[in-house]
């Protein structure tokens, strides 16, 4: 299916509406109009159609979208259709939550290897994989086809383990470190700063009880 212009903010409803469509499946519902989803997501329906008829539409008019074909039908547009393998860089308490969210398993996201610097970490297992001195990171990567690389370390030491991953053929990073990386431009990073985040409920925290005043 042919993808062309679609923007960031588009692809970033995706996942969403692949999550509320996995929830409806799971209920048995088998078909669905556009203005049910849009209350159910909190998002118009006529965005949910302009989002759709980006890859298709999907749907047909008075008679709604197939729950089941749909939700499969982004799963295919995510890419959830293959299995991705992972190393996980850094066994500290954010990598170890990481390792044990069995949910990514069940979207084809593998956990093959986990490396860090800690002497006290080697030898441990998180989920039945064994933490690996990060001298073996290379040699591993070459032998297990591995996709993706996720940072969970100090920003301080990112850069140069983004390098590393980068020199062994990584094509794409989930960088939870605080730093922004510096990679050529084939190589996909996506950044996740937590902070961030909690910054962004603090400000409509703010913007709530200011209105109130």
């Amino acid at each position: 299916m042919e993808e062309k212009g679609i923007s960031q903010a588009v692809i970033s409803r995706l996942p969403r509406y692949f999550r509320y469509l996995g929830e409806l499946k799971d209920e048995g519902v088998e078909r669905i109009s556009s203005q049910e989803l849009s209350e159910i997501m909190k998002v118009t329906a006529s965005q949910i159609r302009q989002d759709f008829n980006n890859f298709g539409g999907f749907g047909q008019q008075g008679y709604g979208y197939n729950v089941e074909y749909l939700y499969t039908e982004i799963g295919k547009i995510l890419g959830l259709d293959k299995k991705h393998h992972l190393v996980l860089i850094g066994a500290g308490n954010l990598g170890q939550a990481i390792a044990n969210y069995m949910n990514f398993e069940r979207r084809g996201f593998l956990i093959s290897g986990i490396f860090d610097v800690n002497a006290a970490l080697i030898g441990k297992k998180v989920r039945d994989i064994e933490v690996r001195p990060m001298e073996e990171l290379e040699d591993f990567i070459r032998e297990h086809d591995i996709d993706i690389g996720v940072l969970t370390i100090p920003k301080n030491a990112a850069v140069d383990v983004a390098n590393r991953l980068v020199k062994c053929g990584i094509k794409a990073m989930w960088n939870f470190a605080h730093v922004d990386l510096n990679v050529p431009e084939d190589v996909l990073v996506e950044n996740v700063h937590l902070s961030d985040s909690l910054m962004k409920l603090s400000y409509n925290i703010n913007r709530y009880e200011t209105s109130k005043e």
